[in-house]
């Protein structure tokens, strides 16, 4: 049976986009777009592809997305090559299948077959927003958009993030919001010496232990109606020392706070600086914040997308602001209502990451639905 979906959702799997590279994605994605009317704006920052793509006028609707992908680890181990797209068994297995070259097709899908049916029946604009750095460091790809779009006071009323959001079920899970990301870098500098005669170094990693202890018992915040409580976790600590008779002269940790709208980042950094000068540490400390919290407080968008959801399947929607950070920490700078609803995340960046066919259907009526409601 012919399915544009798994066509078009295979043509862009097929190809290795991975971050930051776009090769060719937003090329089919444009050529697609143009036949149907849209307006098409492709710009590269470095080695970032973008795609800013609108039809109409006034009250708009933004899907957004990213064409890029994580690599695809150890090739031997897939059961099919990862940028060699195939449908076993109703599943399609390939690096990006679910994360979120299949949400990009049942979108473009969704978006042709509205145009199609209404023509000129509706009243708005529809958009897209895609890049494709947002597996990467995300430092030319949507905010590059967003700062664009905000030079010419462009805006945007509702969007739809695609990114897997859903667990047991499509549509089981939309992501309201997301958690905030701030990055600590931290050096704690001794003295180097030899490890037999410690009487005559300073040795960093002993200094810091009673640091450590105390900071990973905090209780940063016990949450609140949106968000779960603030979470800190180191992710590495090296004293880049190969050595085994030399007392470490410095020491690296880094760690990392995912929190929500309880706490400020400057409450986070000024009860490190406390814990930090309490055991009289020599320190450098580099912060790095990847974005802040966000939170769609309107009630119109998510009804909407509730509604889609029971219309195509009839479940318990939970709405969520769990996992890791998205490209919507930018896009609340030019809209008010952000949210993400998108295919199941149980393979996303894992071995023989794929997605169900029958799920990409459903998304893209879902898609279509949102559409409708809104515009006309």
């Amino acid at each position: 049976m012919y399915c544009p979906i798994f066509f078009l959702a295979k043509e862009l799997i097929s190809i290795p986009s991975i971050s930051p590279f776009d090769y060719s994605c937003q090329n089919i994605i444009a050529r697609r777009l143009l036949i149907i009317g849209f307006n098409i704006m492709l710009f590269k920052n470095k080695n970032t592809n973008n795609l800013w793509a609108y039809k109409g006028q006034g009250l708009t609707l933004s899907f957004a997305g990213h064409t890029d992908v994580v690599p695809p680890g150890n090739i031997k181990c897939w059961k099919y090559l990862p940028f060699s797209p195939i449908l076993k068994n109703g599943f399609l297995f390939g690096r990006g299948s679910s994360d979120m070259k299949g949400s990009l097709a049942a979108m473009i899908i969704a978006a042709e077959r509205f145009i199609i049916l209404n023509k000129k029946n509706y009243s708005g604009r529809l958009s897209f927003l895609i890049t494709s750095d947002e597996e990467s460091i995300a430092k030319d790809g949507t905010i590059r958009i967003i700062e664009y779009l905000n030079s010419i006071n462009d805006y945007i009323n509702y969007c739809i993030i695609g990114e897997p959001t859903s667990f047991k079920n499509i549509g089981d899970t939309i992501k309201i919001g997301r958690r905030g990301s701030l990055h600590a870098h931290l050096s704690i500098f001794g003295i180097q010496g030899h490890i037999a005669y410690p009487q005559f170094a300073d040795n960093p990693i002993h200094n810091v232990i009673p640091f450590l202890k105390k900071l990973i018992k905090v209780v940063w915040t016990s949450g609140n109606k949106h968000f779960i409580p603030t979470n800190m976790q180191i992710s590495n600590i090296n004293s880049t020392n190969n050595s085994e008779n030399i007392i470490p002269g410095e020491l690296s940790i880094n760690f990392n706070f995912r929190f929500g709208t309880d706490i400020t980042i400057n409450q986070i950094k000024s009860k490190v600086y406390f814990l930090l000068n309490m055991f009289n540490l020599k320190y450098k400390i580099i912060w790095r914040l990847s974005g802040e919290p966000f939170l769609t407080k309107s009630h119109y968008l998510i009804k909407i997308t509730k509604n889609a959801i029971k219309k195509h399947n009839y479940i318990n929607i939970n709405l969520s602001t769990d996992g890791g950070i998205s490209d919507g920490r930018f896009i609340k700078k030019i809209s008010n209502e952000i949210i993400e609803l998108g295919p199941k995340n149980n393979t996303i960046h894992k071995i023989n990451e794929c997605v169900e066919m029958k799920d990409l259907q459903l998304l893209s009526l879902m898609y279509q639905d949102i559409i409708k409601n809104i515009l006309i």
